[in-house]
């Protein structure tokens, strides 16, 4: 087992939330939230693909991913969909509540491996915001990167995540933007259909692509096909998963996946490396 734990330093215990206080909320889509909170330390960072812990008193606690600008040192950011008891307390808190939280935890994107390269991110749904600090980091340092391609599928145009940020992105000429929905609207004027269906619309080299996903697993499995038929090999596909994630320092067992722990080996793992246990389904 491989630990990736990253625990601020300043923590005293990686079980043990701090205390901090909402500082602003914001509705994003039907059943979806952002919550920005306050840093629980001085210097408190994070990588881009990792989570945290966000424990509500008194109902239990969460593992989300970071959905912020990872050079925002001032704000910690989280967009949330309510999906049980924990998310759901989450999206009835209001500005200056407190909760708790503890991370950051786990793996994180391969920006730098990424380097030099084309980078393709496709999103499904709630899959957007881990990608998010990718693309903040892509942007600050975009000499540093080929062709930048995101392909995003939602299930309705009332369900896309971040649309006037997107419509910010759609304007630059060095960044390739392509949004489609299972479901369009009388207004909906963008393709209708499955994301991977977006393939043929983006160029890249696939030589020198690296490929990043995060969704529902089947859309990252037809994902995968769409990379692989391109040529685009294993070793440059990355995926980040989410799989009961109860504890973030692999004490529960609840995430294991395979021979590793998604809260300490992942989230993001590099395709060729879980290949053999991917499509085995959680018991």
């Amino acid at each position: 087992m491989t630990a990736n734990l990253q625990v601020h330093e300043q923590c005293s215990s990686p079980m043990l939330p701090a205390v901090v206080h909402i500082r602003d909320r914001r509705s994003e889509a039907p059943g979806v939230f952002t919550l920005a909170v306050e840093p629980p330390s001085a210097g408190w960072t994070f990588r881009p693909g990792q989570f945290n812990m966000l424990y509500v008193f008194g109902v239990g606690e969460a593992a989300i991913s970071l959905s912020g600008d990872p050079a925002d040192r001032g704000t910690i950011i989280h967009t949330i969909r309510n999906v049980g008891s924990v998310t759901g307390a989450l999206d009835r808190l209001r500005v200056g509540d407190a909760l708790g939280v503890r991370g950051p935890f786990g793996s994180s994107w391969p920006l730098d491996e990424a380097r030099g390269h084309d980078v393709v991110m496709v999103a499904g749904g709630i899959g957007l915001p881990p990608l998010r600090p990718v693309i903040y980091h892509l942007l600050r340092h975009r000499s540093d990167f080929g062709r930048i391609v995101l392909l995003y599928g939602a299930r309705t145009p009332a369900d896309v995540l971040y649309g006037d940020e997107l419509d910010q992105w759609r304007q630059r000429a060095d960044f390739q933007i392509q949004v489609t929905v299972d479901h369009g609207s009388p207004s909906w004027r963008g393709p209708v259909g499955l994301v991977t269906e977006l393939f043929p619309r983006c160029g890249f080299e696939p030589s020198r692509t690296v490929g990043l996903m995060c969704g529902p697993e089947v859309m990252m499995r037809f994902t995968i096909r769409e990379f692989l038929k391109r040529r685009v090999t294993e070793d440059r596909l990355f995926l980040s998963l989410e799989r009961n994630m109860q504890c973030a320092v692999g004490f529960c067992g609840h995430c294991q996946f395979g021979p590793n722990f998604v809260c300490m080996d992942g989230p993001v793992f590099r395709y060729d490396r879980i290949r053999s246990f991917f499509n085995v389904r959680e018991a």
